[in-house]
């Protein structure tokens, strides 16, 4: 009886170790793949003080060595500003930009880059992907703003928005290549 119980005994140890051994060798025979990198991760901005908060979302492309405005972004034509997927902002509160009240809520931004002024559009259509159907929706634009292009001494490998506190507010920079344009958003 004892040598019966110790066959199944070892039987059971010989099934278990073969089981292991062959999941560690088809474990082992797995590749093991990464997903890929995104080209154009979603990236986001956001300013806070004890009043206000303001977020944006976006795309960030990057120039991976092409020539940016004027080229890769056509000068005169619609942009998403960002890739893939429209960039979005969220107003917690009412701002004003340049005395014109712009209302809380949440707007897509398309630009119109040019070599010397961007058209800055806020525009209540949400869950746009890129600029293509933009033209449906141009009736709900919020506001639109015209904005100097500024160059900068530095150059951005990646299309970067941020924001920088002013004492009445703060403005919405877009920068890409040695392109910079603002946008004053005044709290009330």
């Amino acid at each position: 009886m004892n040598f019966i119980y110790k066959l199944r005994l070892d039987s059971r140890l010989i099934f278990c170790w073969l089981t292991c051994m062959g999941i560690a060798q088809w474990v082992g025979a797995q590749k093991i793949v990464k997903p890929p990198k995104k080209l154009s991760p979603i990236t986001m901005t956001t300013f806070k003080n004890e009043r206000n908060y303001l977020k944006v979302t976006y795309g960030q492309p990057s120039k991976r060595g092409r020539k940016v405005f004027g080229s890769l972004i056509p000068f005169g034509k619609i942009w998403r500003t960002g890739a893939n997927e429209a960039t979005e902002i969220t107003l917690v509160n009412d701002v004003k930009v340049r005395n014109k009240r712009f209302k809380a809520g949440t707007y897509t931004i398309f630009t119109i880059p040019g070599a010397k002024t961007w058209t800055i559009i806020f525009n209540r259509e949400l869950g746009q992907w890129g600029a293509f159907d933009y033209p449906k929706y141009k009736d709900q634009d919020e506001l639109r703003y015209e904005a100097k292009v500024l160059i900068t001494e530095d150059v951005y490998e990646s299309f970067t928005i941020f924001f920088r506190e002013r004492k009445k507010g703060v403005d919405l920079i877009m920068v890409w290549s040695n392109t910079m344009v603002l946008v004053p958003l005044d709290f009330v």
